[in-house]
């Protein structure tokens, strides 16, 4: 659900903000309060800033400087001129309904501009590929995606393991994949970012699993304990968050699976094709 009332392209906007810079753990969390609160943020203070983000407000000092200005003034300055122009970019026309569906677009816009760097997306893909079994994990909101990303994994990759149920089990099934041979976990981390999400990603990574992370920000909280970060904006317009994005970015990552050991898909294909047309699964 949309917690922060947060404009898409408000928050692309002050997302834009951090584009190569290197941030701390720190520094990542007050990014992360700022995009949330994109529509907000340009007339908060620095106390209020630090109060959001659970860090001190020398933090939220040092953060601005880090980004090129000469204090969270200036930073605030810039803020507002980005979110005081956002509304030149927002879809325009049509109902609240429309206007959802033109921000979704304007995420895949967003996601398909990530995707320039094709061979980033092909070491994911040989990454995965080599993990056996591969761990996915997705709790709450996120599940979904975890299974729809499985169940067409698993007719290219031998071993895939959801991960959807939270609990003491779920560390106890990340430390048997780790034991099974598994060296890379592909997670979902979404908004409202479980806790016991952000637990099993420190677990896997303590038992030597390469995290590799979906998630709606590249200053998301999964941002600490992933190795690869991949983001897709999240859709914030209705009631309940979209995953427009996330959805087609996990569908590209599992092409780079296929396309990391390209005889065995296509091998692994045609004996699902023979086998569901021996047991007529299909209609057509």
């Amino acid at each position: 659900m949309n917690e922060g009332g947060t404009s898409g392209a408000s928050a692309a906007r002050v997302l834009d903000l951090f584009q190569g810079v290197r941030l701390t753990p720190t520094q990542r969390r007050i990014a992360h309060s700022l995009v949330q609160h994109a529509a907000a943020a340009a007339y908060l203070s620095a106390a209020e800033v630090a109060e959001l983000a659970g860090v001190s407000q020398p933090s939220v000092t040092r953060f601005a400087v880090a980004l090129g200005h000469d204090g969270y003034p200036a930073l605030r300055r810039r803020l507002r001129e980005l979110t005081g122009a956002a509304g030149t970019d927002e879809p325009s026309g049509g109902n609240e309904l429309q206007r959802a569906v033109h921000t979704e677009v304007a995420n895949l816009e967003r996601l398909a501009g990530e995707l320039a760097d094709t061979d980033r997306i092909a070491a994911v893909g040989k990454l995965l590929a080599a993990s056996r079994p591969l761990p996915v994990l997705g709790l709450r909101a996120a599940a979904p995606l975890a299974a729809y990303f499985a169940f067409f994994a698993a007719k290219v990759h031998p071993d895939v393991r959801v991960l959807d149920d939270g609990g003491s089990l779920l560390a106890d099934r990340l430390e048997q994949a780790a034991s099974a041979g598994a060296t890379a976990l592909l997670a979902f981390v979404l908004p409202r970012y479980p806790r016991e999400t952000l637990d099993a990603l420190a677990e896997a990574r303590a038992a030597g699993l390469t995290v590799v992370a979906i998630t709606d920000s590249p200053v998301s909280p999964a941002t600490e304990h992933a190795e690869v970060v991949l983001p897709a904006a999240v859709g914030t317009d209705l009631v309940f968050d979209l995953h427009t994005a996330p959805m087609t970015l996990a569908m590209v990552v599992l092409s780079a699976i296929c396309d990391a050991a390209p005889a065995e898909t296509q091998r692994r294909l045609e004996a699902f094709e023979s086998s569901a047309a021996r047991r007529q699964l299909f209609l057509g």
